[in-house]
This record gives structure tokens, C-alpha cells and sequence, in this order.
């Protein structure tokens, strides 16, 4: 942790002493109308240095469960420590938000661009304040997504293999599973690792849905993540003890072999033996009807939730092999 804690934090230009709550606006364009378009920025400062965690969500803007997750850590006061500092961004990709689509206007992904560049894209504009503005400040990063369209991810940390911090600090916010997940160029994960930033990625749900036990999982994550770092404030109850994570290093989708209407079986986060029935494919008319079986034993992290797939679509994320746990 750096030694910065015994002092001011100045972020877009507003200085926040110890003890100080604020609320930014982070002003990143304006729309057609001339309406500017600004993404709060709730800061949230103990009165005892300590370390200074960020919580961000919707980079991608249709995936809500980390927007409710880091809202009920606001509404109940979890984000005002006991000692250093959080910062809660709720939205980030505010324009996709408002749209409920995972990209900028422009068909942009924010978190392909990053770090980002001055005279970029609007996405990259973004990703280069955040980047020059807000990240220098932070000692640990968490950020929450879910999974892509209509594919359900069970609540999951994803971590770049061989980094034993980031391992260590998985397993303290215990999620479900954690899983070996390399670092995508250009990704916020990346910019944070590259400037020795350690960031969790939590994965729950899939786009355009409010999960209660997603948002749970990750709720309690948190709560056990500040409880870690001494900054849960008296008035929060303990965290929910939680059965230790899965560590799983190495996975594999299977693949529809047919056409047709996808008839689910199983719920992501499932253990499931070699040969199980994980779903059939059927055809329109009545006349098809294909086994979907298990490759081999493990765990369900993913299911494509989509009534309908094409041959060779993803339709199950299936675990290949675990880490013990020591």
C-alpha cells in the first residue's frame, strides 16, 4: 500500500480531506441537446488513514447486478469506513447504461480500450481520465460484470494466473468460484495490473437483470473484502461466512452439435459427473431431440440461457480442472 493515506485526495480538481463525503461528476461529453453527460463519483472518507478501494460497474452498460451491488453498498452505509477511503462508481459507461447496450454510440467496447487516449474515440477519452484521474488514487480495485447476452455466469472472481496476491485476496472475498482467467489487452484488469494496481473481477448473472443471489454473493464479498483490510465500520454486521471458493485453473465450453430450441437442465454453478444431461436440443416439429451430455466431471460456471441456438454456439462454460485449496 502506498504512502499517501496522511493526506488530501485531489480527483478532478476537488480536494477531499480525511472524514469528508463527496459526490463528483465526472464530465465526460455532452449530448446532441448540449445536456452534459457526468458520472457520479461517491467518495467516502474515514477520519484514520488507511487504504483507498474503487468499486466500479457497468463498463459494460447492460450489466446491471454490479450497479445494485455497489447501490446496496451505498444505501446501507457499508461504503463509510472505519479507516482509508472508498470510492463507488455505480455506472461507468453511463451512455450505454441509459441505452441498455454494452458498448458506446460508436459501437465501442470501454474495456478494449484502455488505458485509453487524449484525442481518441469517446470511449478511449474515457478510459484516459479514469485512467489519469481517478486510478492513481486507489490501492485495490474491484469491478463487477456479468456474462455476456444471455449467457448466466455463476458468481465468480476471475484472476490472472500465477499472481499469488490476487489469489490470496480472491480467496478472501470468496466467491463461489474463482477462476484462472489471462489478463485481454487493452481490458481496465490489464491497466490496473500494468500500473501494479491489484483488481478483482467479479462475474455474476448475465446482461439486463437484477439476480438477488448474484447481488448477494457480491455484497458479501465486499463485506468480507473491507473486514480483510480492517475499514468495515461497527455499525455493519460481520460478513456471512461463505464455504471456501472452487479454484478452477482451467475450463472449456461445450458446443451445440444441433440447431434448435436449447431445453436446459442443470443451473450454472452445478457440480455435474461425466455423462450427466446438461440439456437437449430439439427441433421446431417434433421430430429432433439431441442429449447434451457433460465431456467430462466438474463444475457449471456458465449456461446459455438463450431459447433458441445455432450449431456451434457456447451453451455451457464447464470446469476442466481445480486447484487444491491450501
Amino acid at each position: 500500500m502506498r504512502k499517501k493515506k496522511d493526506r488530501d485526495l485531489i480527483i478532478l480538481n476537488e480536494r477531499i480531506a480525511l472524514g469528508e463525503s463527496k459526490t463528483l461528476d465526472f464530465s465526460i461529453s455532452k449530448l446532441f441537446t448540449t445536456t452534459p453527460i457526468e458520472i457520479p463519483i461517491i467518495i467516502e472518507r474515514s477520519k484514520t488513514p488507511g487504504p483507498t478501494v474503487l468499486l466500479t460497474a457497468a463498463l459494460h452498460g447492460d450489466e446491471i447486478n454490479g450497479v445494485e451491488i455497489i447501490r446496496q453498498i451505498i444505501a446501507k452505509k457499508y461504503n463509510k469506513p472505519k479507516r482509508g477511503t472508498v470510492i463507488c462508481i455505480p455506472i461507468v459507461n453511463i451512455l450505454g447504461f441509459l441505452n441498455g447496450n454494452r458498448f458506446y454510440p460508436d459501437g465501442r467496447d470501454l474495456n478494449r480500450v484502455f488505458p485509453g487516449t487524449k484525442s481518441g474515440s469517446l470511449a478511449s477519452r474515457v478510459a484516459y481520465h479514469f485512467t489519469k484521474e481517478i486510478l492513481p488514487h486507489c490501492d485495490y480495485c474491484l469491478d463487477f460484470h456479468t456474462g455476456g447476452a444471455s449467457r448466466h455466469n455463476a458468481p465468480q472472481i476471475r484472476i490472472h494466473p500465477g499472481d499469488e496476491q490476487l489469489l490470496e485476496l480472491a480467496k478472501i472475498f470468496n466467491a463461489p468460484f474463482t477462476i484462472y482467467s489471462p489478463l485481454l489487452d487493452k481490458s481496465y484488469r490489464m491497466t490496473c495490473a500494468d500500473r501494479g494496481i491489484p483488481s478483482l473481477l467479479f462475474e455474476g448473472g448475465k446482461t439486463l437483470e437484477n439476480n438477488k443471489e448474484v447481488v448477494k454473493e457480491g455484497v458479501d464479498g465486499v463485506l468480507r473484502f473491507f473486514h480483510h483490510l480492517e475499514m468495515l465500520n461497527k455499525k455493519t454486521p460481520p460478513p456471512a461466512k461463505h464455504k471456501k471458493t472452487v479454484i478452477i485453473s482451467k475450463s472449456k465450453w461445450i458446443r451445440a452439435q444441433r440447431s434448435g430450441l436449447l431445453h436446459i437442465k442443470i443451473p450454472s454453478d452445478k457440480h455435474v459427473e461425466k455423462g450427466e444431461l446438461l440439456a437437449t436440443i430439439t427441433d421446431p416439429y417434433g421430430k429432433m431431440r439431441f442429449k447434451v451430455a457433460a465431456p467430462n466431471e466438474g463444475f457449471i460456471i456458465n449456461v446459455n440461457q438463450s431459447p433458441i441456438v445455432n450449431q456451434g454456439d457456447a451453451i455451457f462454460h464447464i470446469s476442466t480442472a481445480t486447484v487444491p485449496y491450501d
